[in-house]
């Protein structure tokens, strides 16, 4: 039996990877040696940029804009994150009420225009009120994780504070944030009816806002075909443990059929919002993983 190996990794914290970092599931072909990094996507840059790690968790659009780029990067049809998104736009209340669909031609703050929870907010924006991202003014703190992508006219470089202090401050209208959403009441949610109106996508769709996937370095992946295999095995088995009952949402997401549909439409709408440099079809984006899981990633 050849010698296990070990994959430098990094994955977040979820019920889905709690066992993974336990080591309660293992495999004798690979090792995941874990190393925290918070938040995550601290992770993406060095990734894309020069295959920091064996494995790593990335978002969608860095993924997908990683792929357009080519940077040497191969994305598995692993799904560790998906969130509701219209709950992540918020105003400041005590300069009075704000709703969604008054966002023409105001300026909203967000971490990266290339971050996924911006891009789904923006979609949701463009779909539920008409509002196309040229109608709204973006201030934004962070540059691409893929150096080679440039923000398009419509963004502005903010100042160097942060979301919820340029809210006090005045510098933005609105702000998108995702799992920093700040507390109080000041911070009041843009979307009264986000969760009918969430549950009503998912409805339509059959599947959450994508927000996290994983990748494997290209060079692991040559290198060691069949310990990427194991690691997928390892990922899927941990995410069938926990996933919710049949016909539920679930922030979970496994295997190249079920993501075909799922990645066509987020590709649609990354396309849209000029985050790409060009239209990508499903086949490209999951060519190498398809070659490379064969069978076992369907």
């Amino acid at each position: 039996m050849p010698d296990q190996v070990v994959f430098s990794s990094v994955l977040s914290n979820y019920p889905h990877t709690e066992a993974l970092k336990s080591g309660a599931l293992s495999s004798p072909e690979v090792q995941l040696a874990f190393e925290e990094v918070e938040p995550v996507h601290k992770a993406f840059a060095p990734m894309v940029r020069r295959e920091a790690y064996d494995l790593c968790e990335m978002a969608v659009v860095t993924a997908l804009q990683a792929i357009a780029y080519d940077r040497p990067v191969v994305l598995l049809p692993a799904v560790v994150a998906s969130r509701f998104q219209r709950g992540c736009i918020i105003g400041y209340a005590p300069r009075g009420p704000l709703k969604a669909e008054d966002l023409a031609d105001k300026r909203i703050g967000v971490r990266a225009y290339t971050q996924t929870t911006g891009m789904w907010v923006r979609s949701h924006l463009a779909e539920d009120y008409g509002l196309p991202i040229e109608r709204m003014n973006w201030f934004t703190q962070d540059p691409a994780h893929v150096e080679q992508f440039g923000d398009p006219a419509c963004v502005t470089h903010a100042p160097d504070k942060s979301l919820p202090d340029m809210l006090r401050d005045d510098d933005v209208d609105a702000a998108i944030l995702g799992n920093d959403l700040p507390k109080g009441e000041a911070f009041a949610p843009l979307y009264p009816d986000a969760i009918a109106r969430d549950r009503a996508w998912w409805e339509k769709h059959r599947f959450m806002p994508i927000n996290h996937m994983v990748v494997v370095s290209r060079k692991a992946a040559r290198a060691h075909p069949e310990a990427v295999r194991a690691a997928y095995r390892l990922m899927a088995e941990a995410e069938a443990a926990v996933r919710p009952p049949s016909g539920e949402p679930s922030k979970t997401l496994f295997g190249l059929d079920a993501l075909r549909r799922p990645l066509e439409t987020t590709i649609e709408t990354c396309a849209r919002q000029l985050l790409l440099p060009r239209k990508l079809t499903v086949d490209e984006v999951l060519g190498e993983a398809a070659e490379l899981l064969g069978d076992e990633g369907r």
